[in-house]
């Protein structure tokens, strides 16, 4: 098999950070290669000097491409040669239809005008290609992340793609949508696309990738062929150890009933006669870990954001109790107020202010803890902040870097410790370790069993079964915007999670 790419000695620093540090990388034509490592272990950062987003000259090192000497300006230079990467962050325009974000900044045009047409002719083409069948005018806003992912790979192909670098391209999608993303992956390395691909998903990596390097703090650990890779394996290799354990040992002991929730209702925000929350309730107990599972579109963040402020939903009704008393929730102000705290599964949308620095973003929620008669203390900010960086191992050489600027996993932790300081009772965790790597996942899995062992409670909503059975002593099971049954952790078992799920009527329905 000939060689497409090579990277040799590849280094790339930032202020007060060296996120690459001689970085060697090989990429055979027709292969699909995976790149996998820890949140923060470089390897964006090298798939965005591939890409010409960090342009020749700001990077030391050579490029090799099809036996030559790739000196990209920027994207378009790379884009010419048919370097097309897909970023974790969809570059799409909701606004625009399909056709239009297809070729937009590469339009079919002759003489300055736009040939609708044979645009739309072609987009039928490409989607079809990808598996999809809409019309080419349908707004890309309307259609869900599986659909727009593929989207992002067909307008991929209307480039002439010889290299197509994706970047966790399912950490956004339900099981159903990443299996058809792998599909059509193999179907396009059949086609002799060659591909790299990011992914924190194990699962995946074994599924389709040909070989798989490992990165850690920057640099090559390990280059893997597929008869070699294993879960095991990846693992040690990225964390620079062997994790005989993926969920932390705790000694569970619950106290009393922290937190009740009965009688809980909700209606659709913007359409008239959906209910969301059907008379949903549960507990949790101090120093008690308690899991929510379900189907995508079971109800289980709708049911978190409606508790947490009347965030989400219209016509909310049922009874909220902390400690045995009835409180109001029905606020942001007044649910922390009660005691609780909510962890989004948006973290970067909802959760934090990517713009602001980590100082900023951990005191957000308790501003009143850093003030003096209403006056903000900056030394005191700085303190607070200096504590949880220390307390949480917020990797960054500062309080005061801007929180776009870390990794997932630090970036979580930022979040959670914005919460932790409002000092809540409970903890409602929305996913808290999607896009998030092994190592960090550990860590975020110790930081929630400290939480308990202070005493309080913690819920988590998590779509990895795995995960829940790790790390909970309860687990309640919702289906259609109903808790379908409750679970031990001597009776948890996926086999009986998905049977509560399909109970109903033998099948689940997803909104």
């Amino acid at each position: 098999m000939a060689r497409l790419l090579e990277m040799r000695g590849i280094s790339k620093v930032f202020p007060g950070v060296r996120a690459l540090d001689h970085v060697d990388l090989t990429v055979e034509a027709g292969e699909i290669h995976a790149i996998c490592g820890e949140n923060g272990a470089g390897k964006s950062t090298l798939m965005k000097v591939l890409s010409g987003v960090y342009p020749h000259g700001s990077y030391e090192g050579e490029i090799l491409y099809d036996g030559a000497t790739l000196a990209n300006r920027g994207i378009r230079d790379s884009e010419e040669k048919g370097i097309i990467i897909i970023h974790q962050e969809l570059a799409l325009v909701p606004l625009l239809s399909i056709a239009e974000n297809l070729f937009l900044g590469n339009e079919v045009a002759k003489n300055g005008i736009i040939n609708w047409p044979s645009a739309f002719q072609q987009t039928e083409a490409l989607l079809k290609k990808v598996g999809l069948s809409e019309p080419p005018t349908t707004q890309v806003g309307k259609l869900g992340v599986g659909k727009q992912q593929l989207i992002e790979i067909a307008k991929a192909l209307a480039k002439d793609v010889r290299l197509l670098i994706l970047d966790e391209p399912t950490a956004a999608l339900q099981e159903n949508d990443s299996q058809k993303l792998l599909d059509l992956m193999l179907e396009l390395k059949a086609q002799g696309v060659t591909q790299i691909i990011i992914s924190h998903k194990l699962n995946e990596i074994g599924r389709v990738a040909d070989r798989i390097t490992i990165l850690r703090d920057g640099a090559t650990v390990s280059t893997l062929d597929k008869a070699d890779i294993s879960e095991e394996r990846i693992i040690r290799d990225m964390v620079g150890r062997d994790m005989a354990h993926r969920y932390p040992e705790r000694d569970s002991n619950p106290g009393e009933v922290l937190m009740e929730v009965s009688g809980w209702n909700v209606w659709h925000p913007e359409q008239q006669g959906r209910q969301m929350i059907r008379d949903a309730g549960f507990t949790v107990r101090k120093g008690e870990i308690v899991g929510i599972a379900g189907l995508m579109g079971a109800g289980r963040t709708e049911l978190a954001m409606s508790i947490f402020g009347h965030a989400y939903g219209r016509d909310i009704s049922g009874t909220v109790k902390m400690g045995g008393k009835v409180v109001d929730t029905s606020s942001v102000t007044r649910a922390i107020a009660a005691g609780l705290a909510y962890v989004t599964e948006d973290r970067k949308q909802l959760g934090l202010v990517l713009d602001e620095p980590i100082v900023k973003n951990i005191t957000l929620a308790n501003l009143a803890g850093v003030a003096t008669r209403g006056v903000l203390s900056r030394g005191r900010e700085q303190q607070v902040a200096e504590e949880y960086r220390r307390a949480m191992s917020i990797r960054t050489p500062s309080v005061f870097q801007k929180v776009v600027n870390l990794s997932g996993g630090n970036q979580q932790k930022v979040v959670l410790s914005k919460w932790l300081f409002a000092d809540p009772q409970v903890l409602i965790l929305d996913e808290p370790t999607r896009g998030i790597d092994v190592g960090a996942k550990f860590e975020i899995y110790t930081i929630m069993n400290e939480l308990a062992a202070q005493g309080r409670g913690v819920v988590m909503i998590s779509s990895e079964m795995p995960e829940l059975l790790g790390m909970c002593d309860r687990i309640y099971v919702m289906n259609e915007g109903r808790i379908a049954g409750e679970l031990s952790k001597a009776e948890a078992s996926q086999e009986r999670i998905m049977s509560l799920i399909l109970k109903n009527d033998g099948k689940a329905r997803v909104a």
